[in-house]
């Protein structure tokens, strides 16, 4: 194979058959339960990488449910996600992701640089209850419940949120070990169409393991939770900060 060809072909690995294809990322039905808590002030402020600064000691648990993506077809993912702010605007930096399916761990962490390990989260409804869980092997580790639908949600607030920014630190390393790439991405959920939004009584538990530490950001409080159904577009990111040259 000529080189001209690997710089044509290479998008992702392996060269002769990437583990996903290239964007752009649909995603329809796409179901979450974000449970908003209180935590550690503290343990938020050693977790959240500068120049990102930690708004209010709130983490979002979220269990999505995504039945048809592009390319990356039927999968569960859960994990944490903090509100933050860059620069004087609002949005939100993910802390840890797990789910159950190769390509969109592999698209997620070469492509953006989502924290994404494998993992056995669900979404589903079980009667008058919509509950999610989070597995790490055999060993739960997470499991958030609502009240299935029990009063809409404000329609034009989970709207602006889906809109906000969110951030990613994304690490890939040198072959010698060292990090080569260590950057701050933004990126943005497009064309989002709002099915539907409830919200509910809720709570959440969450359980020590060493490789899965979701319980370093301890449940103080249960703020708030949302149910919602979106169609929306997963769009490639930019690099708002390199973390490299100032090294």
């Amino acid at each position: 194979m000529h080189q001209d060809t690997v710089r044509g072909k290479a998008f992702a690995m392996p060269l002769t058959s990437p583990a996903y294809p290239a964007g752009p990322y649909r995603f329809r039905n796409r179901e979450y339960l974000i449970i908003t808590y209180r935590t550690d002030p503290q343990k938020l402020r050693d977790l959240v990488p500068e120049p990102l600064q930690v708004c209010e000691p709130m983490v979002k648990f979220e269990f999505i449910r995504m039945p048809d993506s592009t390319g990356f077809g039927d999968y569960t993912e859960g994990g944490q996600v903090i509100p933050v702010s860059f620069c004087g605007r609002r949005g939100s930096y993910t802390h840890c992701m797990f789910l159950d399916d190769h390509p969109p761990i592999a698209g997620g962490r070469e492509l953006w640089g989502f924290p994404k390990k494998l993992a056995s989260p669900t979404l589903r409804t079980e009667t008058d209850t919509l509950v999610g869980t989070l597995d790490y092997g055999p060993v739960r580790v997470a499991t958030g419940t609502m009240g299935y639908k029990h009063r809409a949600a404000d329609l034009a607030s989970v709207r602006a949120s889906l809109a906000e920014p969110n951030f990613l630190l994304k690490i890939i390393p040198h072959v010698d070990g060292t990090p080569r790439i260590c950057e701050l991405v933004e990126y943005h959920l497009e064309d989002a169409h709002l099915r539907g939004a409830w919200t509910g009584p809720a709570a959440l538990n969450l359980w020590s393991h060493a490789l899965a530490p979701v319980a370093e950001l301890p449940v103080l409080e249960v703020v708030s939770a949302v149910h919602l159904v979106a169609d929306l577009t997963l769009a490639l990111g930019k690099v708002v900060h390199d973390y490299l040259p100032e090294a």
